[in-house]
């Protein structure tokens, strides 16, 4: 590697970990938003601002909307929409750490979800830390009554995360990448709009929520985005699926700073459970990945 290709290599670097901050943070801004606005409402303005701002910057990526793409986006779109709504009522009832680290489930479940509908191979290390997991959500979680409402939805979320990147495996390789993110965009913006008109559309109320609106349209959606795909094609996946898992400490990490929350003993030992089983589904495998064979990792046009 000469001297070039290192520099570009620490700037992708740092350019993931700028993209796992936003993601991180977003958590902790939607919180105090969503006490202002609706969830649909808060969704929607955010959405139809990050799908209205990829089409700005490219015009022309509206011309590469085939039928495949329509179907394909239109699918992986729904899940997209859906895995964001509960995601964001399950932070309603939730903190922001909670919702981070199981929001993060999405990666135990991803190889789990290939193997139930495609029939992939499951190795001991991914039962392994799907059983991890499993603990670590019960420790998080599980109260003498259950598990909690806003648990129960981020749960639900992740499932939907991860039949989103599922989807994408299968159907999103040829395929252009901005234009294929931009139809989800679009999708997800028709989606969230939808909810949000069935009671009547609330605009933010005040400028912080303008602020948490903008920060996670622009900075955590469409630049997140730019700035992930751009990263993935200068380093090795299996370095970018461990940055991106950054997300959940600084989800965490950002709602103890802002003094948003304390952790509690067992949200800890829980998310240092569930951090934990992540990273075994992402650590780098000598076994090459058969053809086909769906991966954790965020794939180009699956963002936070």
């Amino acid at each position: 590697m000469n001297a070039a290709d290192t520099r570009r290599n620490r700037i992708a670097t740092l350019a993931l970990f700028a993209v796992t901050a936003f993601w991180g943070g977003s958590f902790v801004l939607m919180e105090d938003a969503i006490t202002l606005q609706p969830v649909p409402d808060f969704l929607a303005t955010r959405f139809v601002l990050a799908a209205a701002l990829l089409i700005a910057i490219r015009p022309k990526t509206v011309l590469l909307f085939t039928k495949k793409m329509w179907i394909t986006g239109g699918i992986t779109g729904l899940f997209l929409a859906f895995g964001y709504v509960t995601q964001t009522i399950g932070l309603d009832y939730s903190t922001a750490a909670i919702t981070g680290f199981l929001t993060g489930l999405y990666v135990v479940l991803t190889p789990v979800l290939a193997w139930l509908i495609f029939r992939q191979k499951l190795n001991g290390k991914l039962l392994f830390a799907a059983g991890l997991a499993l603990v670590g959500l019960a420790v998080i979680a599980l109260t003498p009554a259950g598990i909690g409402v806003g648990e129960l939805w981020v749960v639900l979320s992740a499932l939907l995360f991860a039949l989103h990147i599922v989807a994408l495996g299968k159907w999103s390789p040829g395929t252009d990448t901005y234009a294929l993110t931009t139809m989800q965009l679009i999708v997800t913006a028709v989606v969230t709009s939808g909810l949000a008109a069935a009671d009547g559309y609330q605009p933010p109320p005040e400028p912080s929520v303008w602020v948490a609106v903008v920060i996670t349209a622009v900075f955590a959606t469409a630049i997140g985005f730019m700035l992930q795909t751009w990263a993935q094609a200068h380093m090795d996946a299996s370095r970018v699926a461990i940055i991106l898992t950054a997300e959940v400490p600084w989800a965490a990490s950002l709602a103890v700073l802002s003094g948003q929350e304390t952790l509690g003993i067992r949200t800890l030992i829980g998310g240092l459970i569930m951090f934990s089983a992540m990273l075994i589904v992402e650590w780098p495998s000598r076994r090459k990945p058969l053809p086909g064979e769906i991966q954790a990792v965020h794939p180009p046009g699956h963002f936070e």
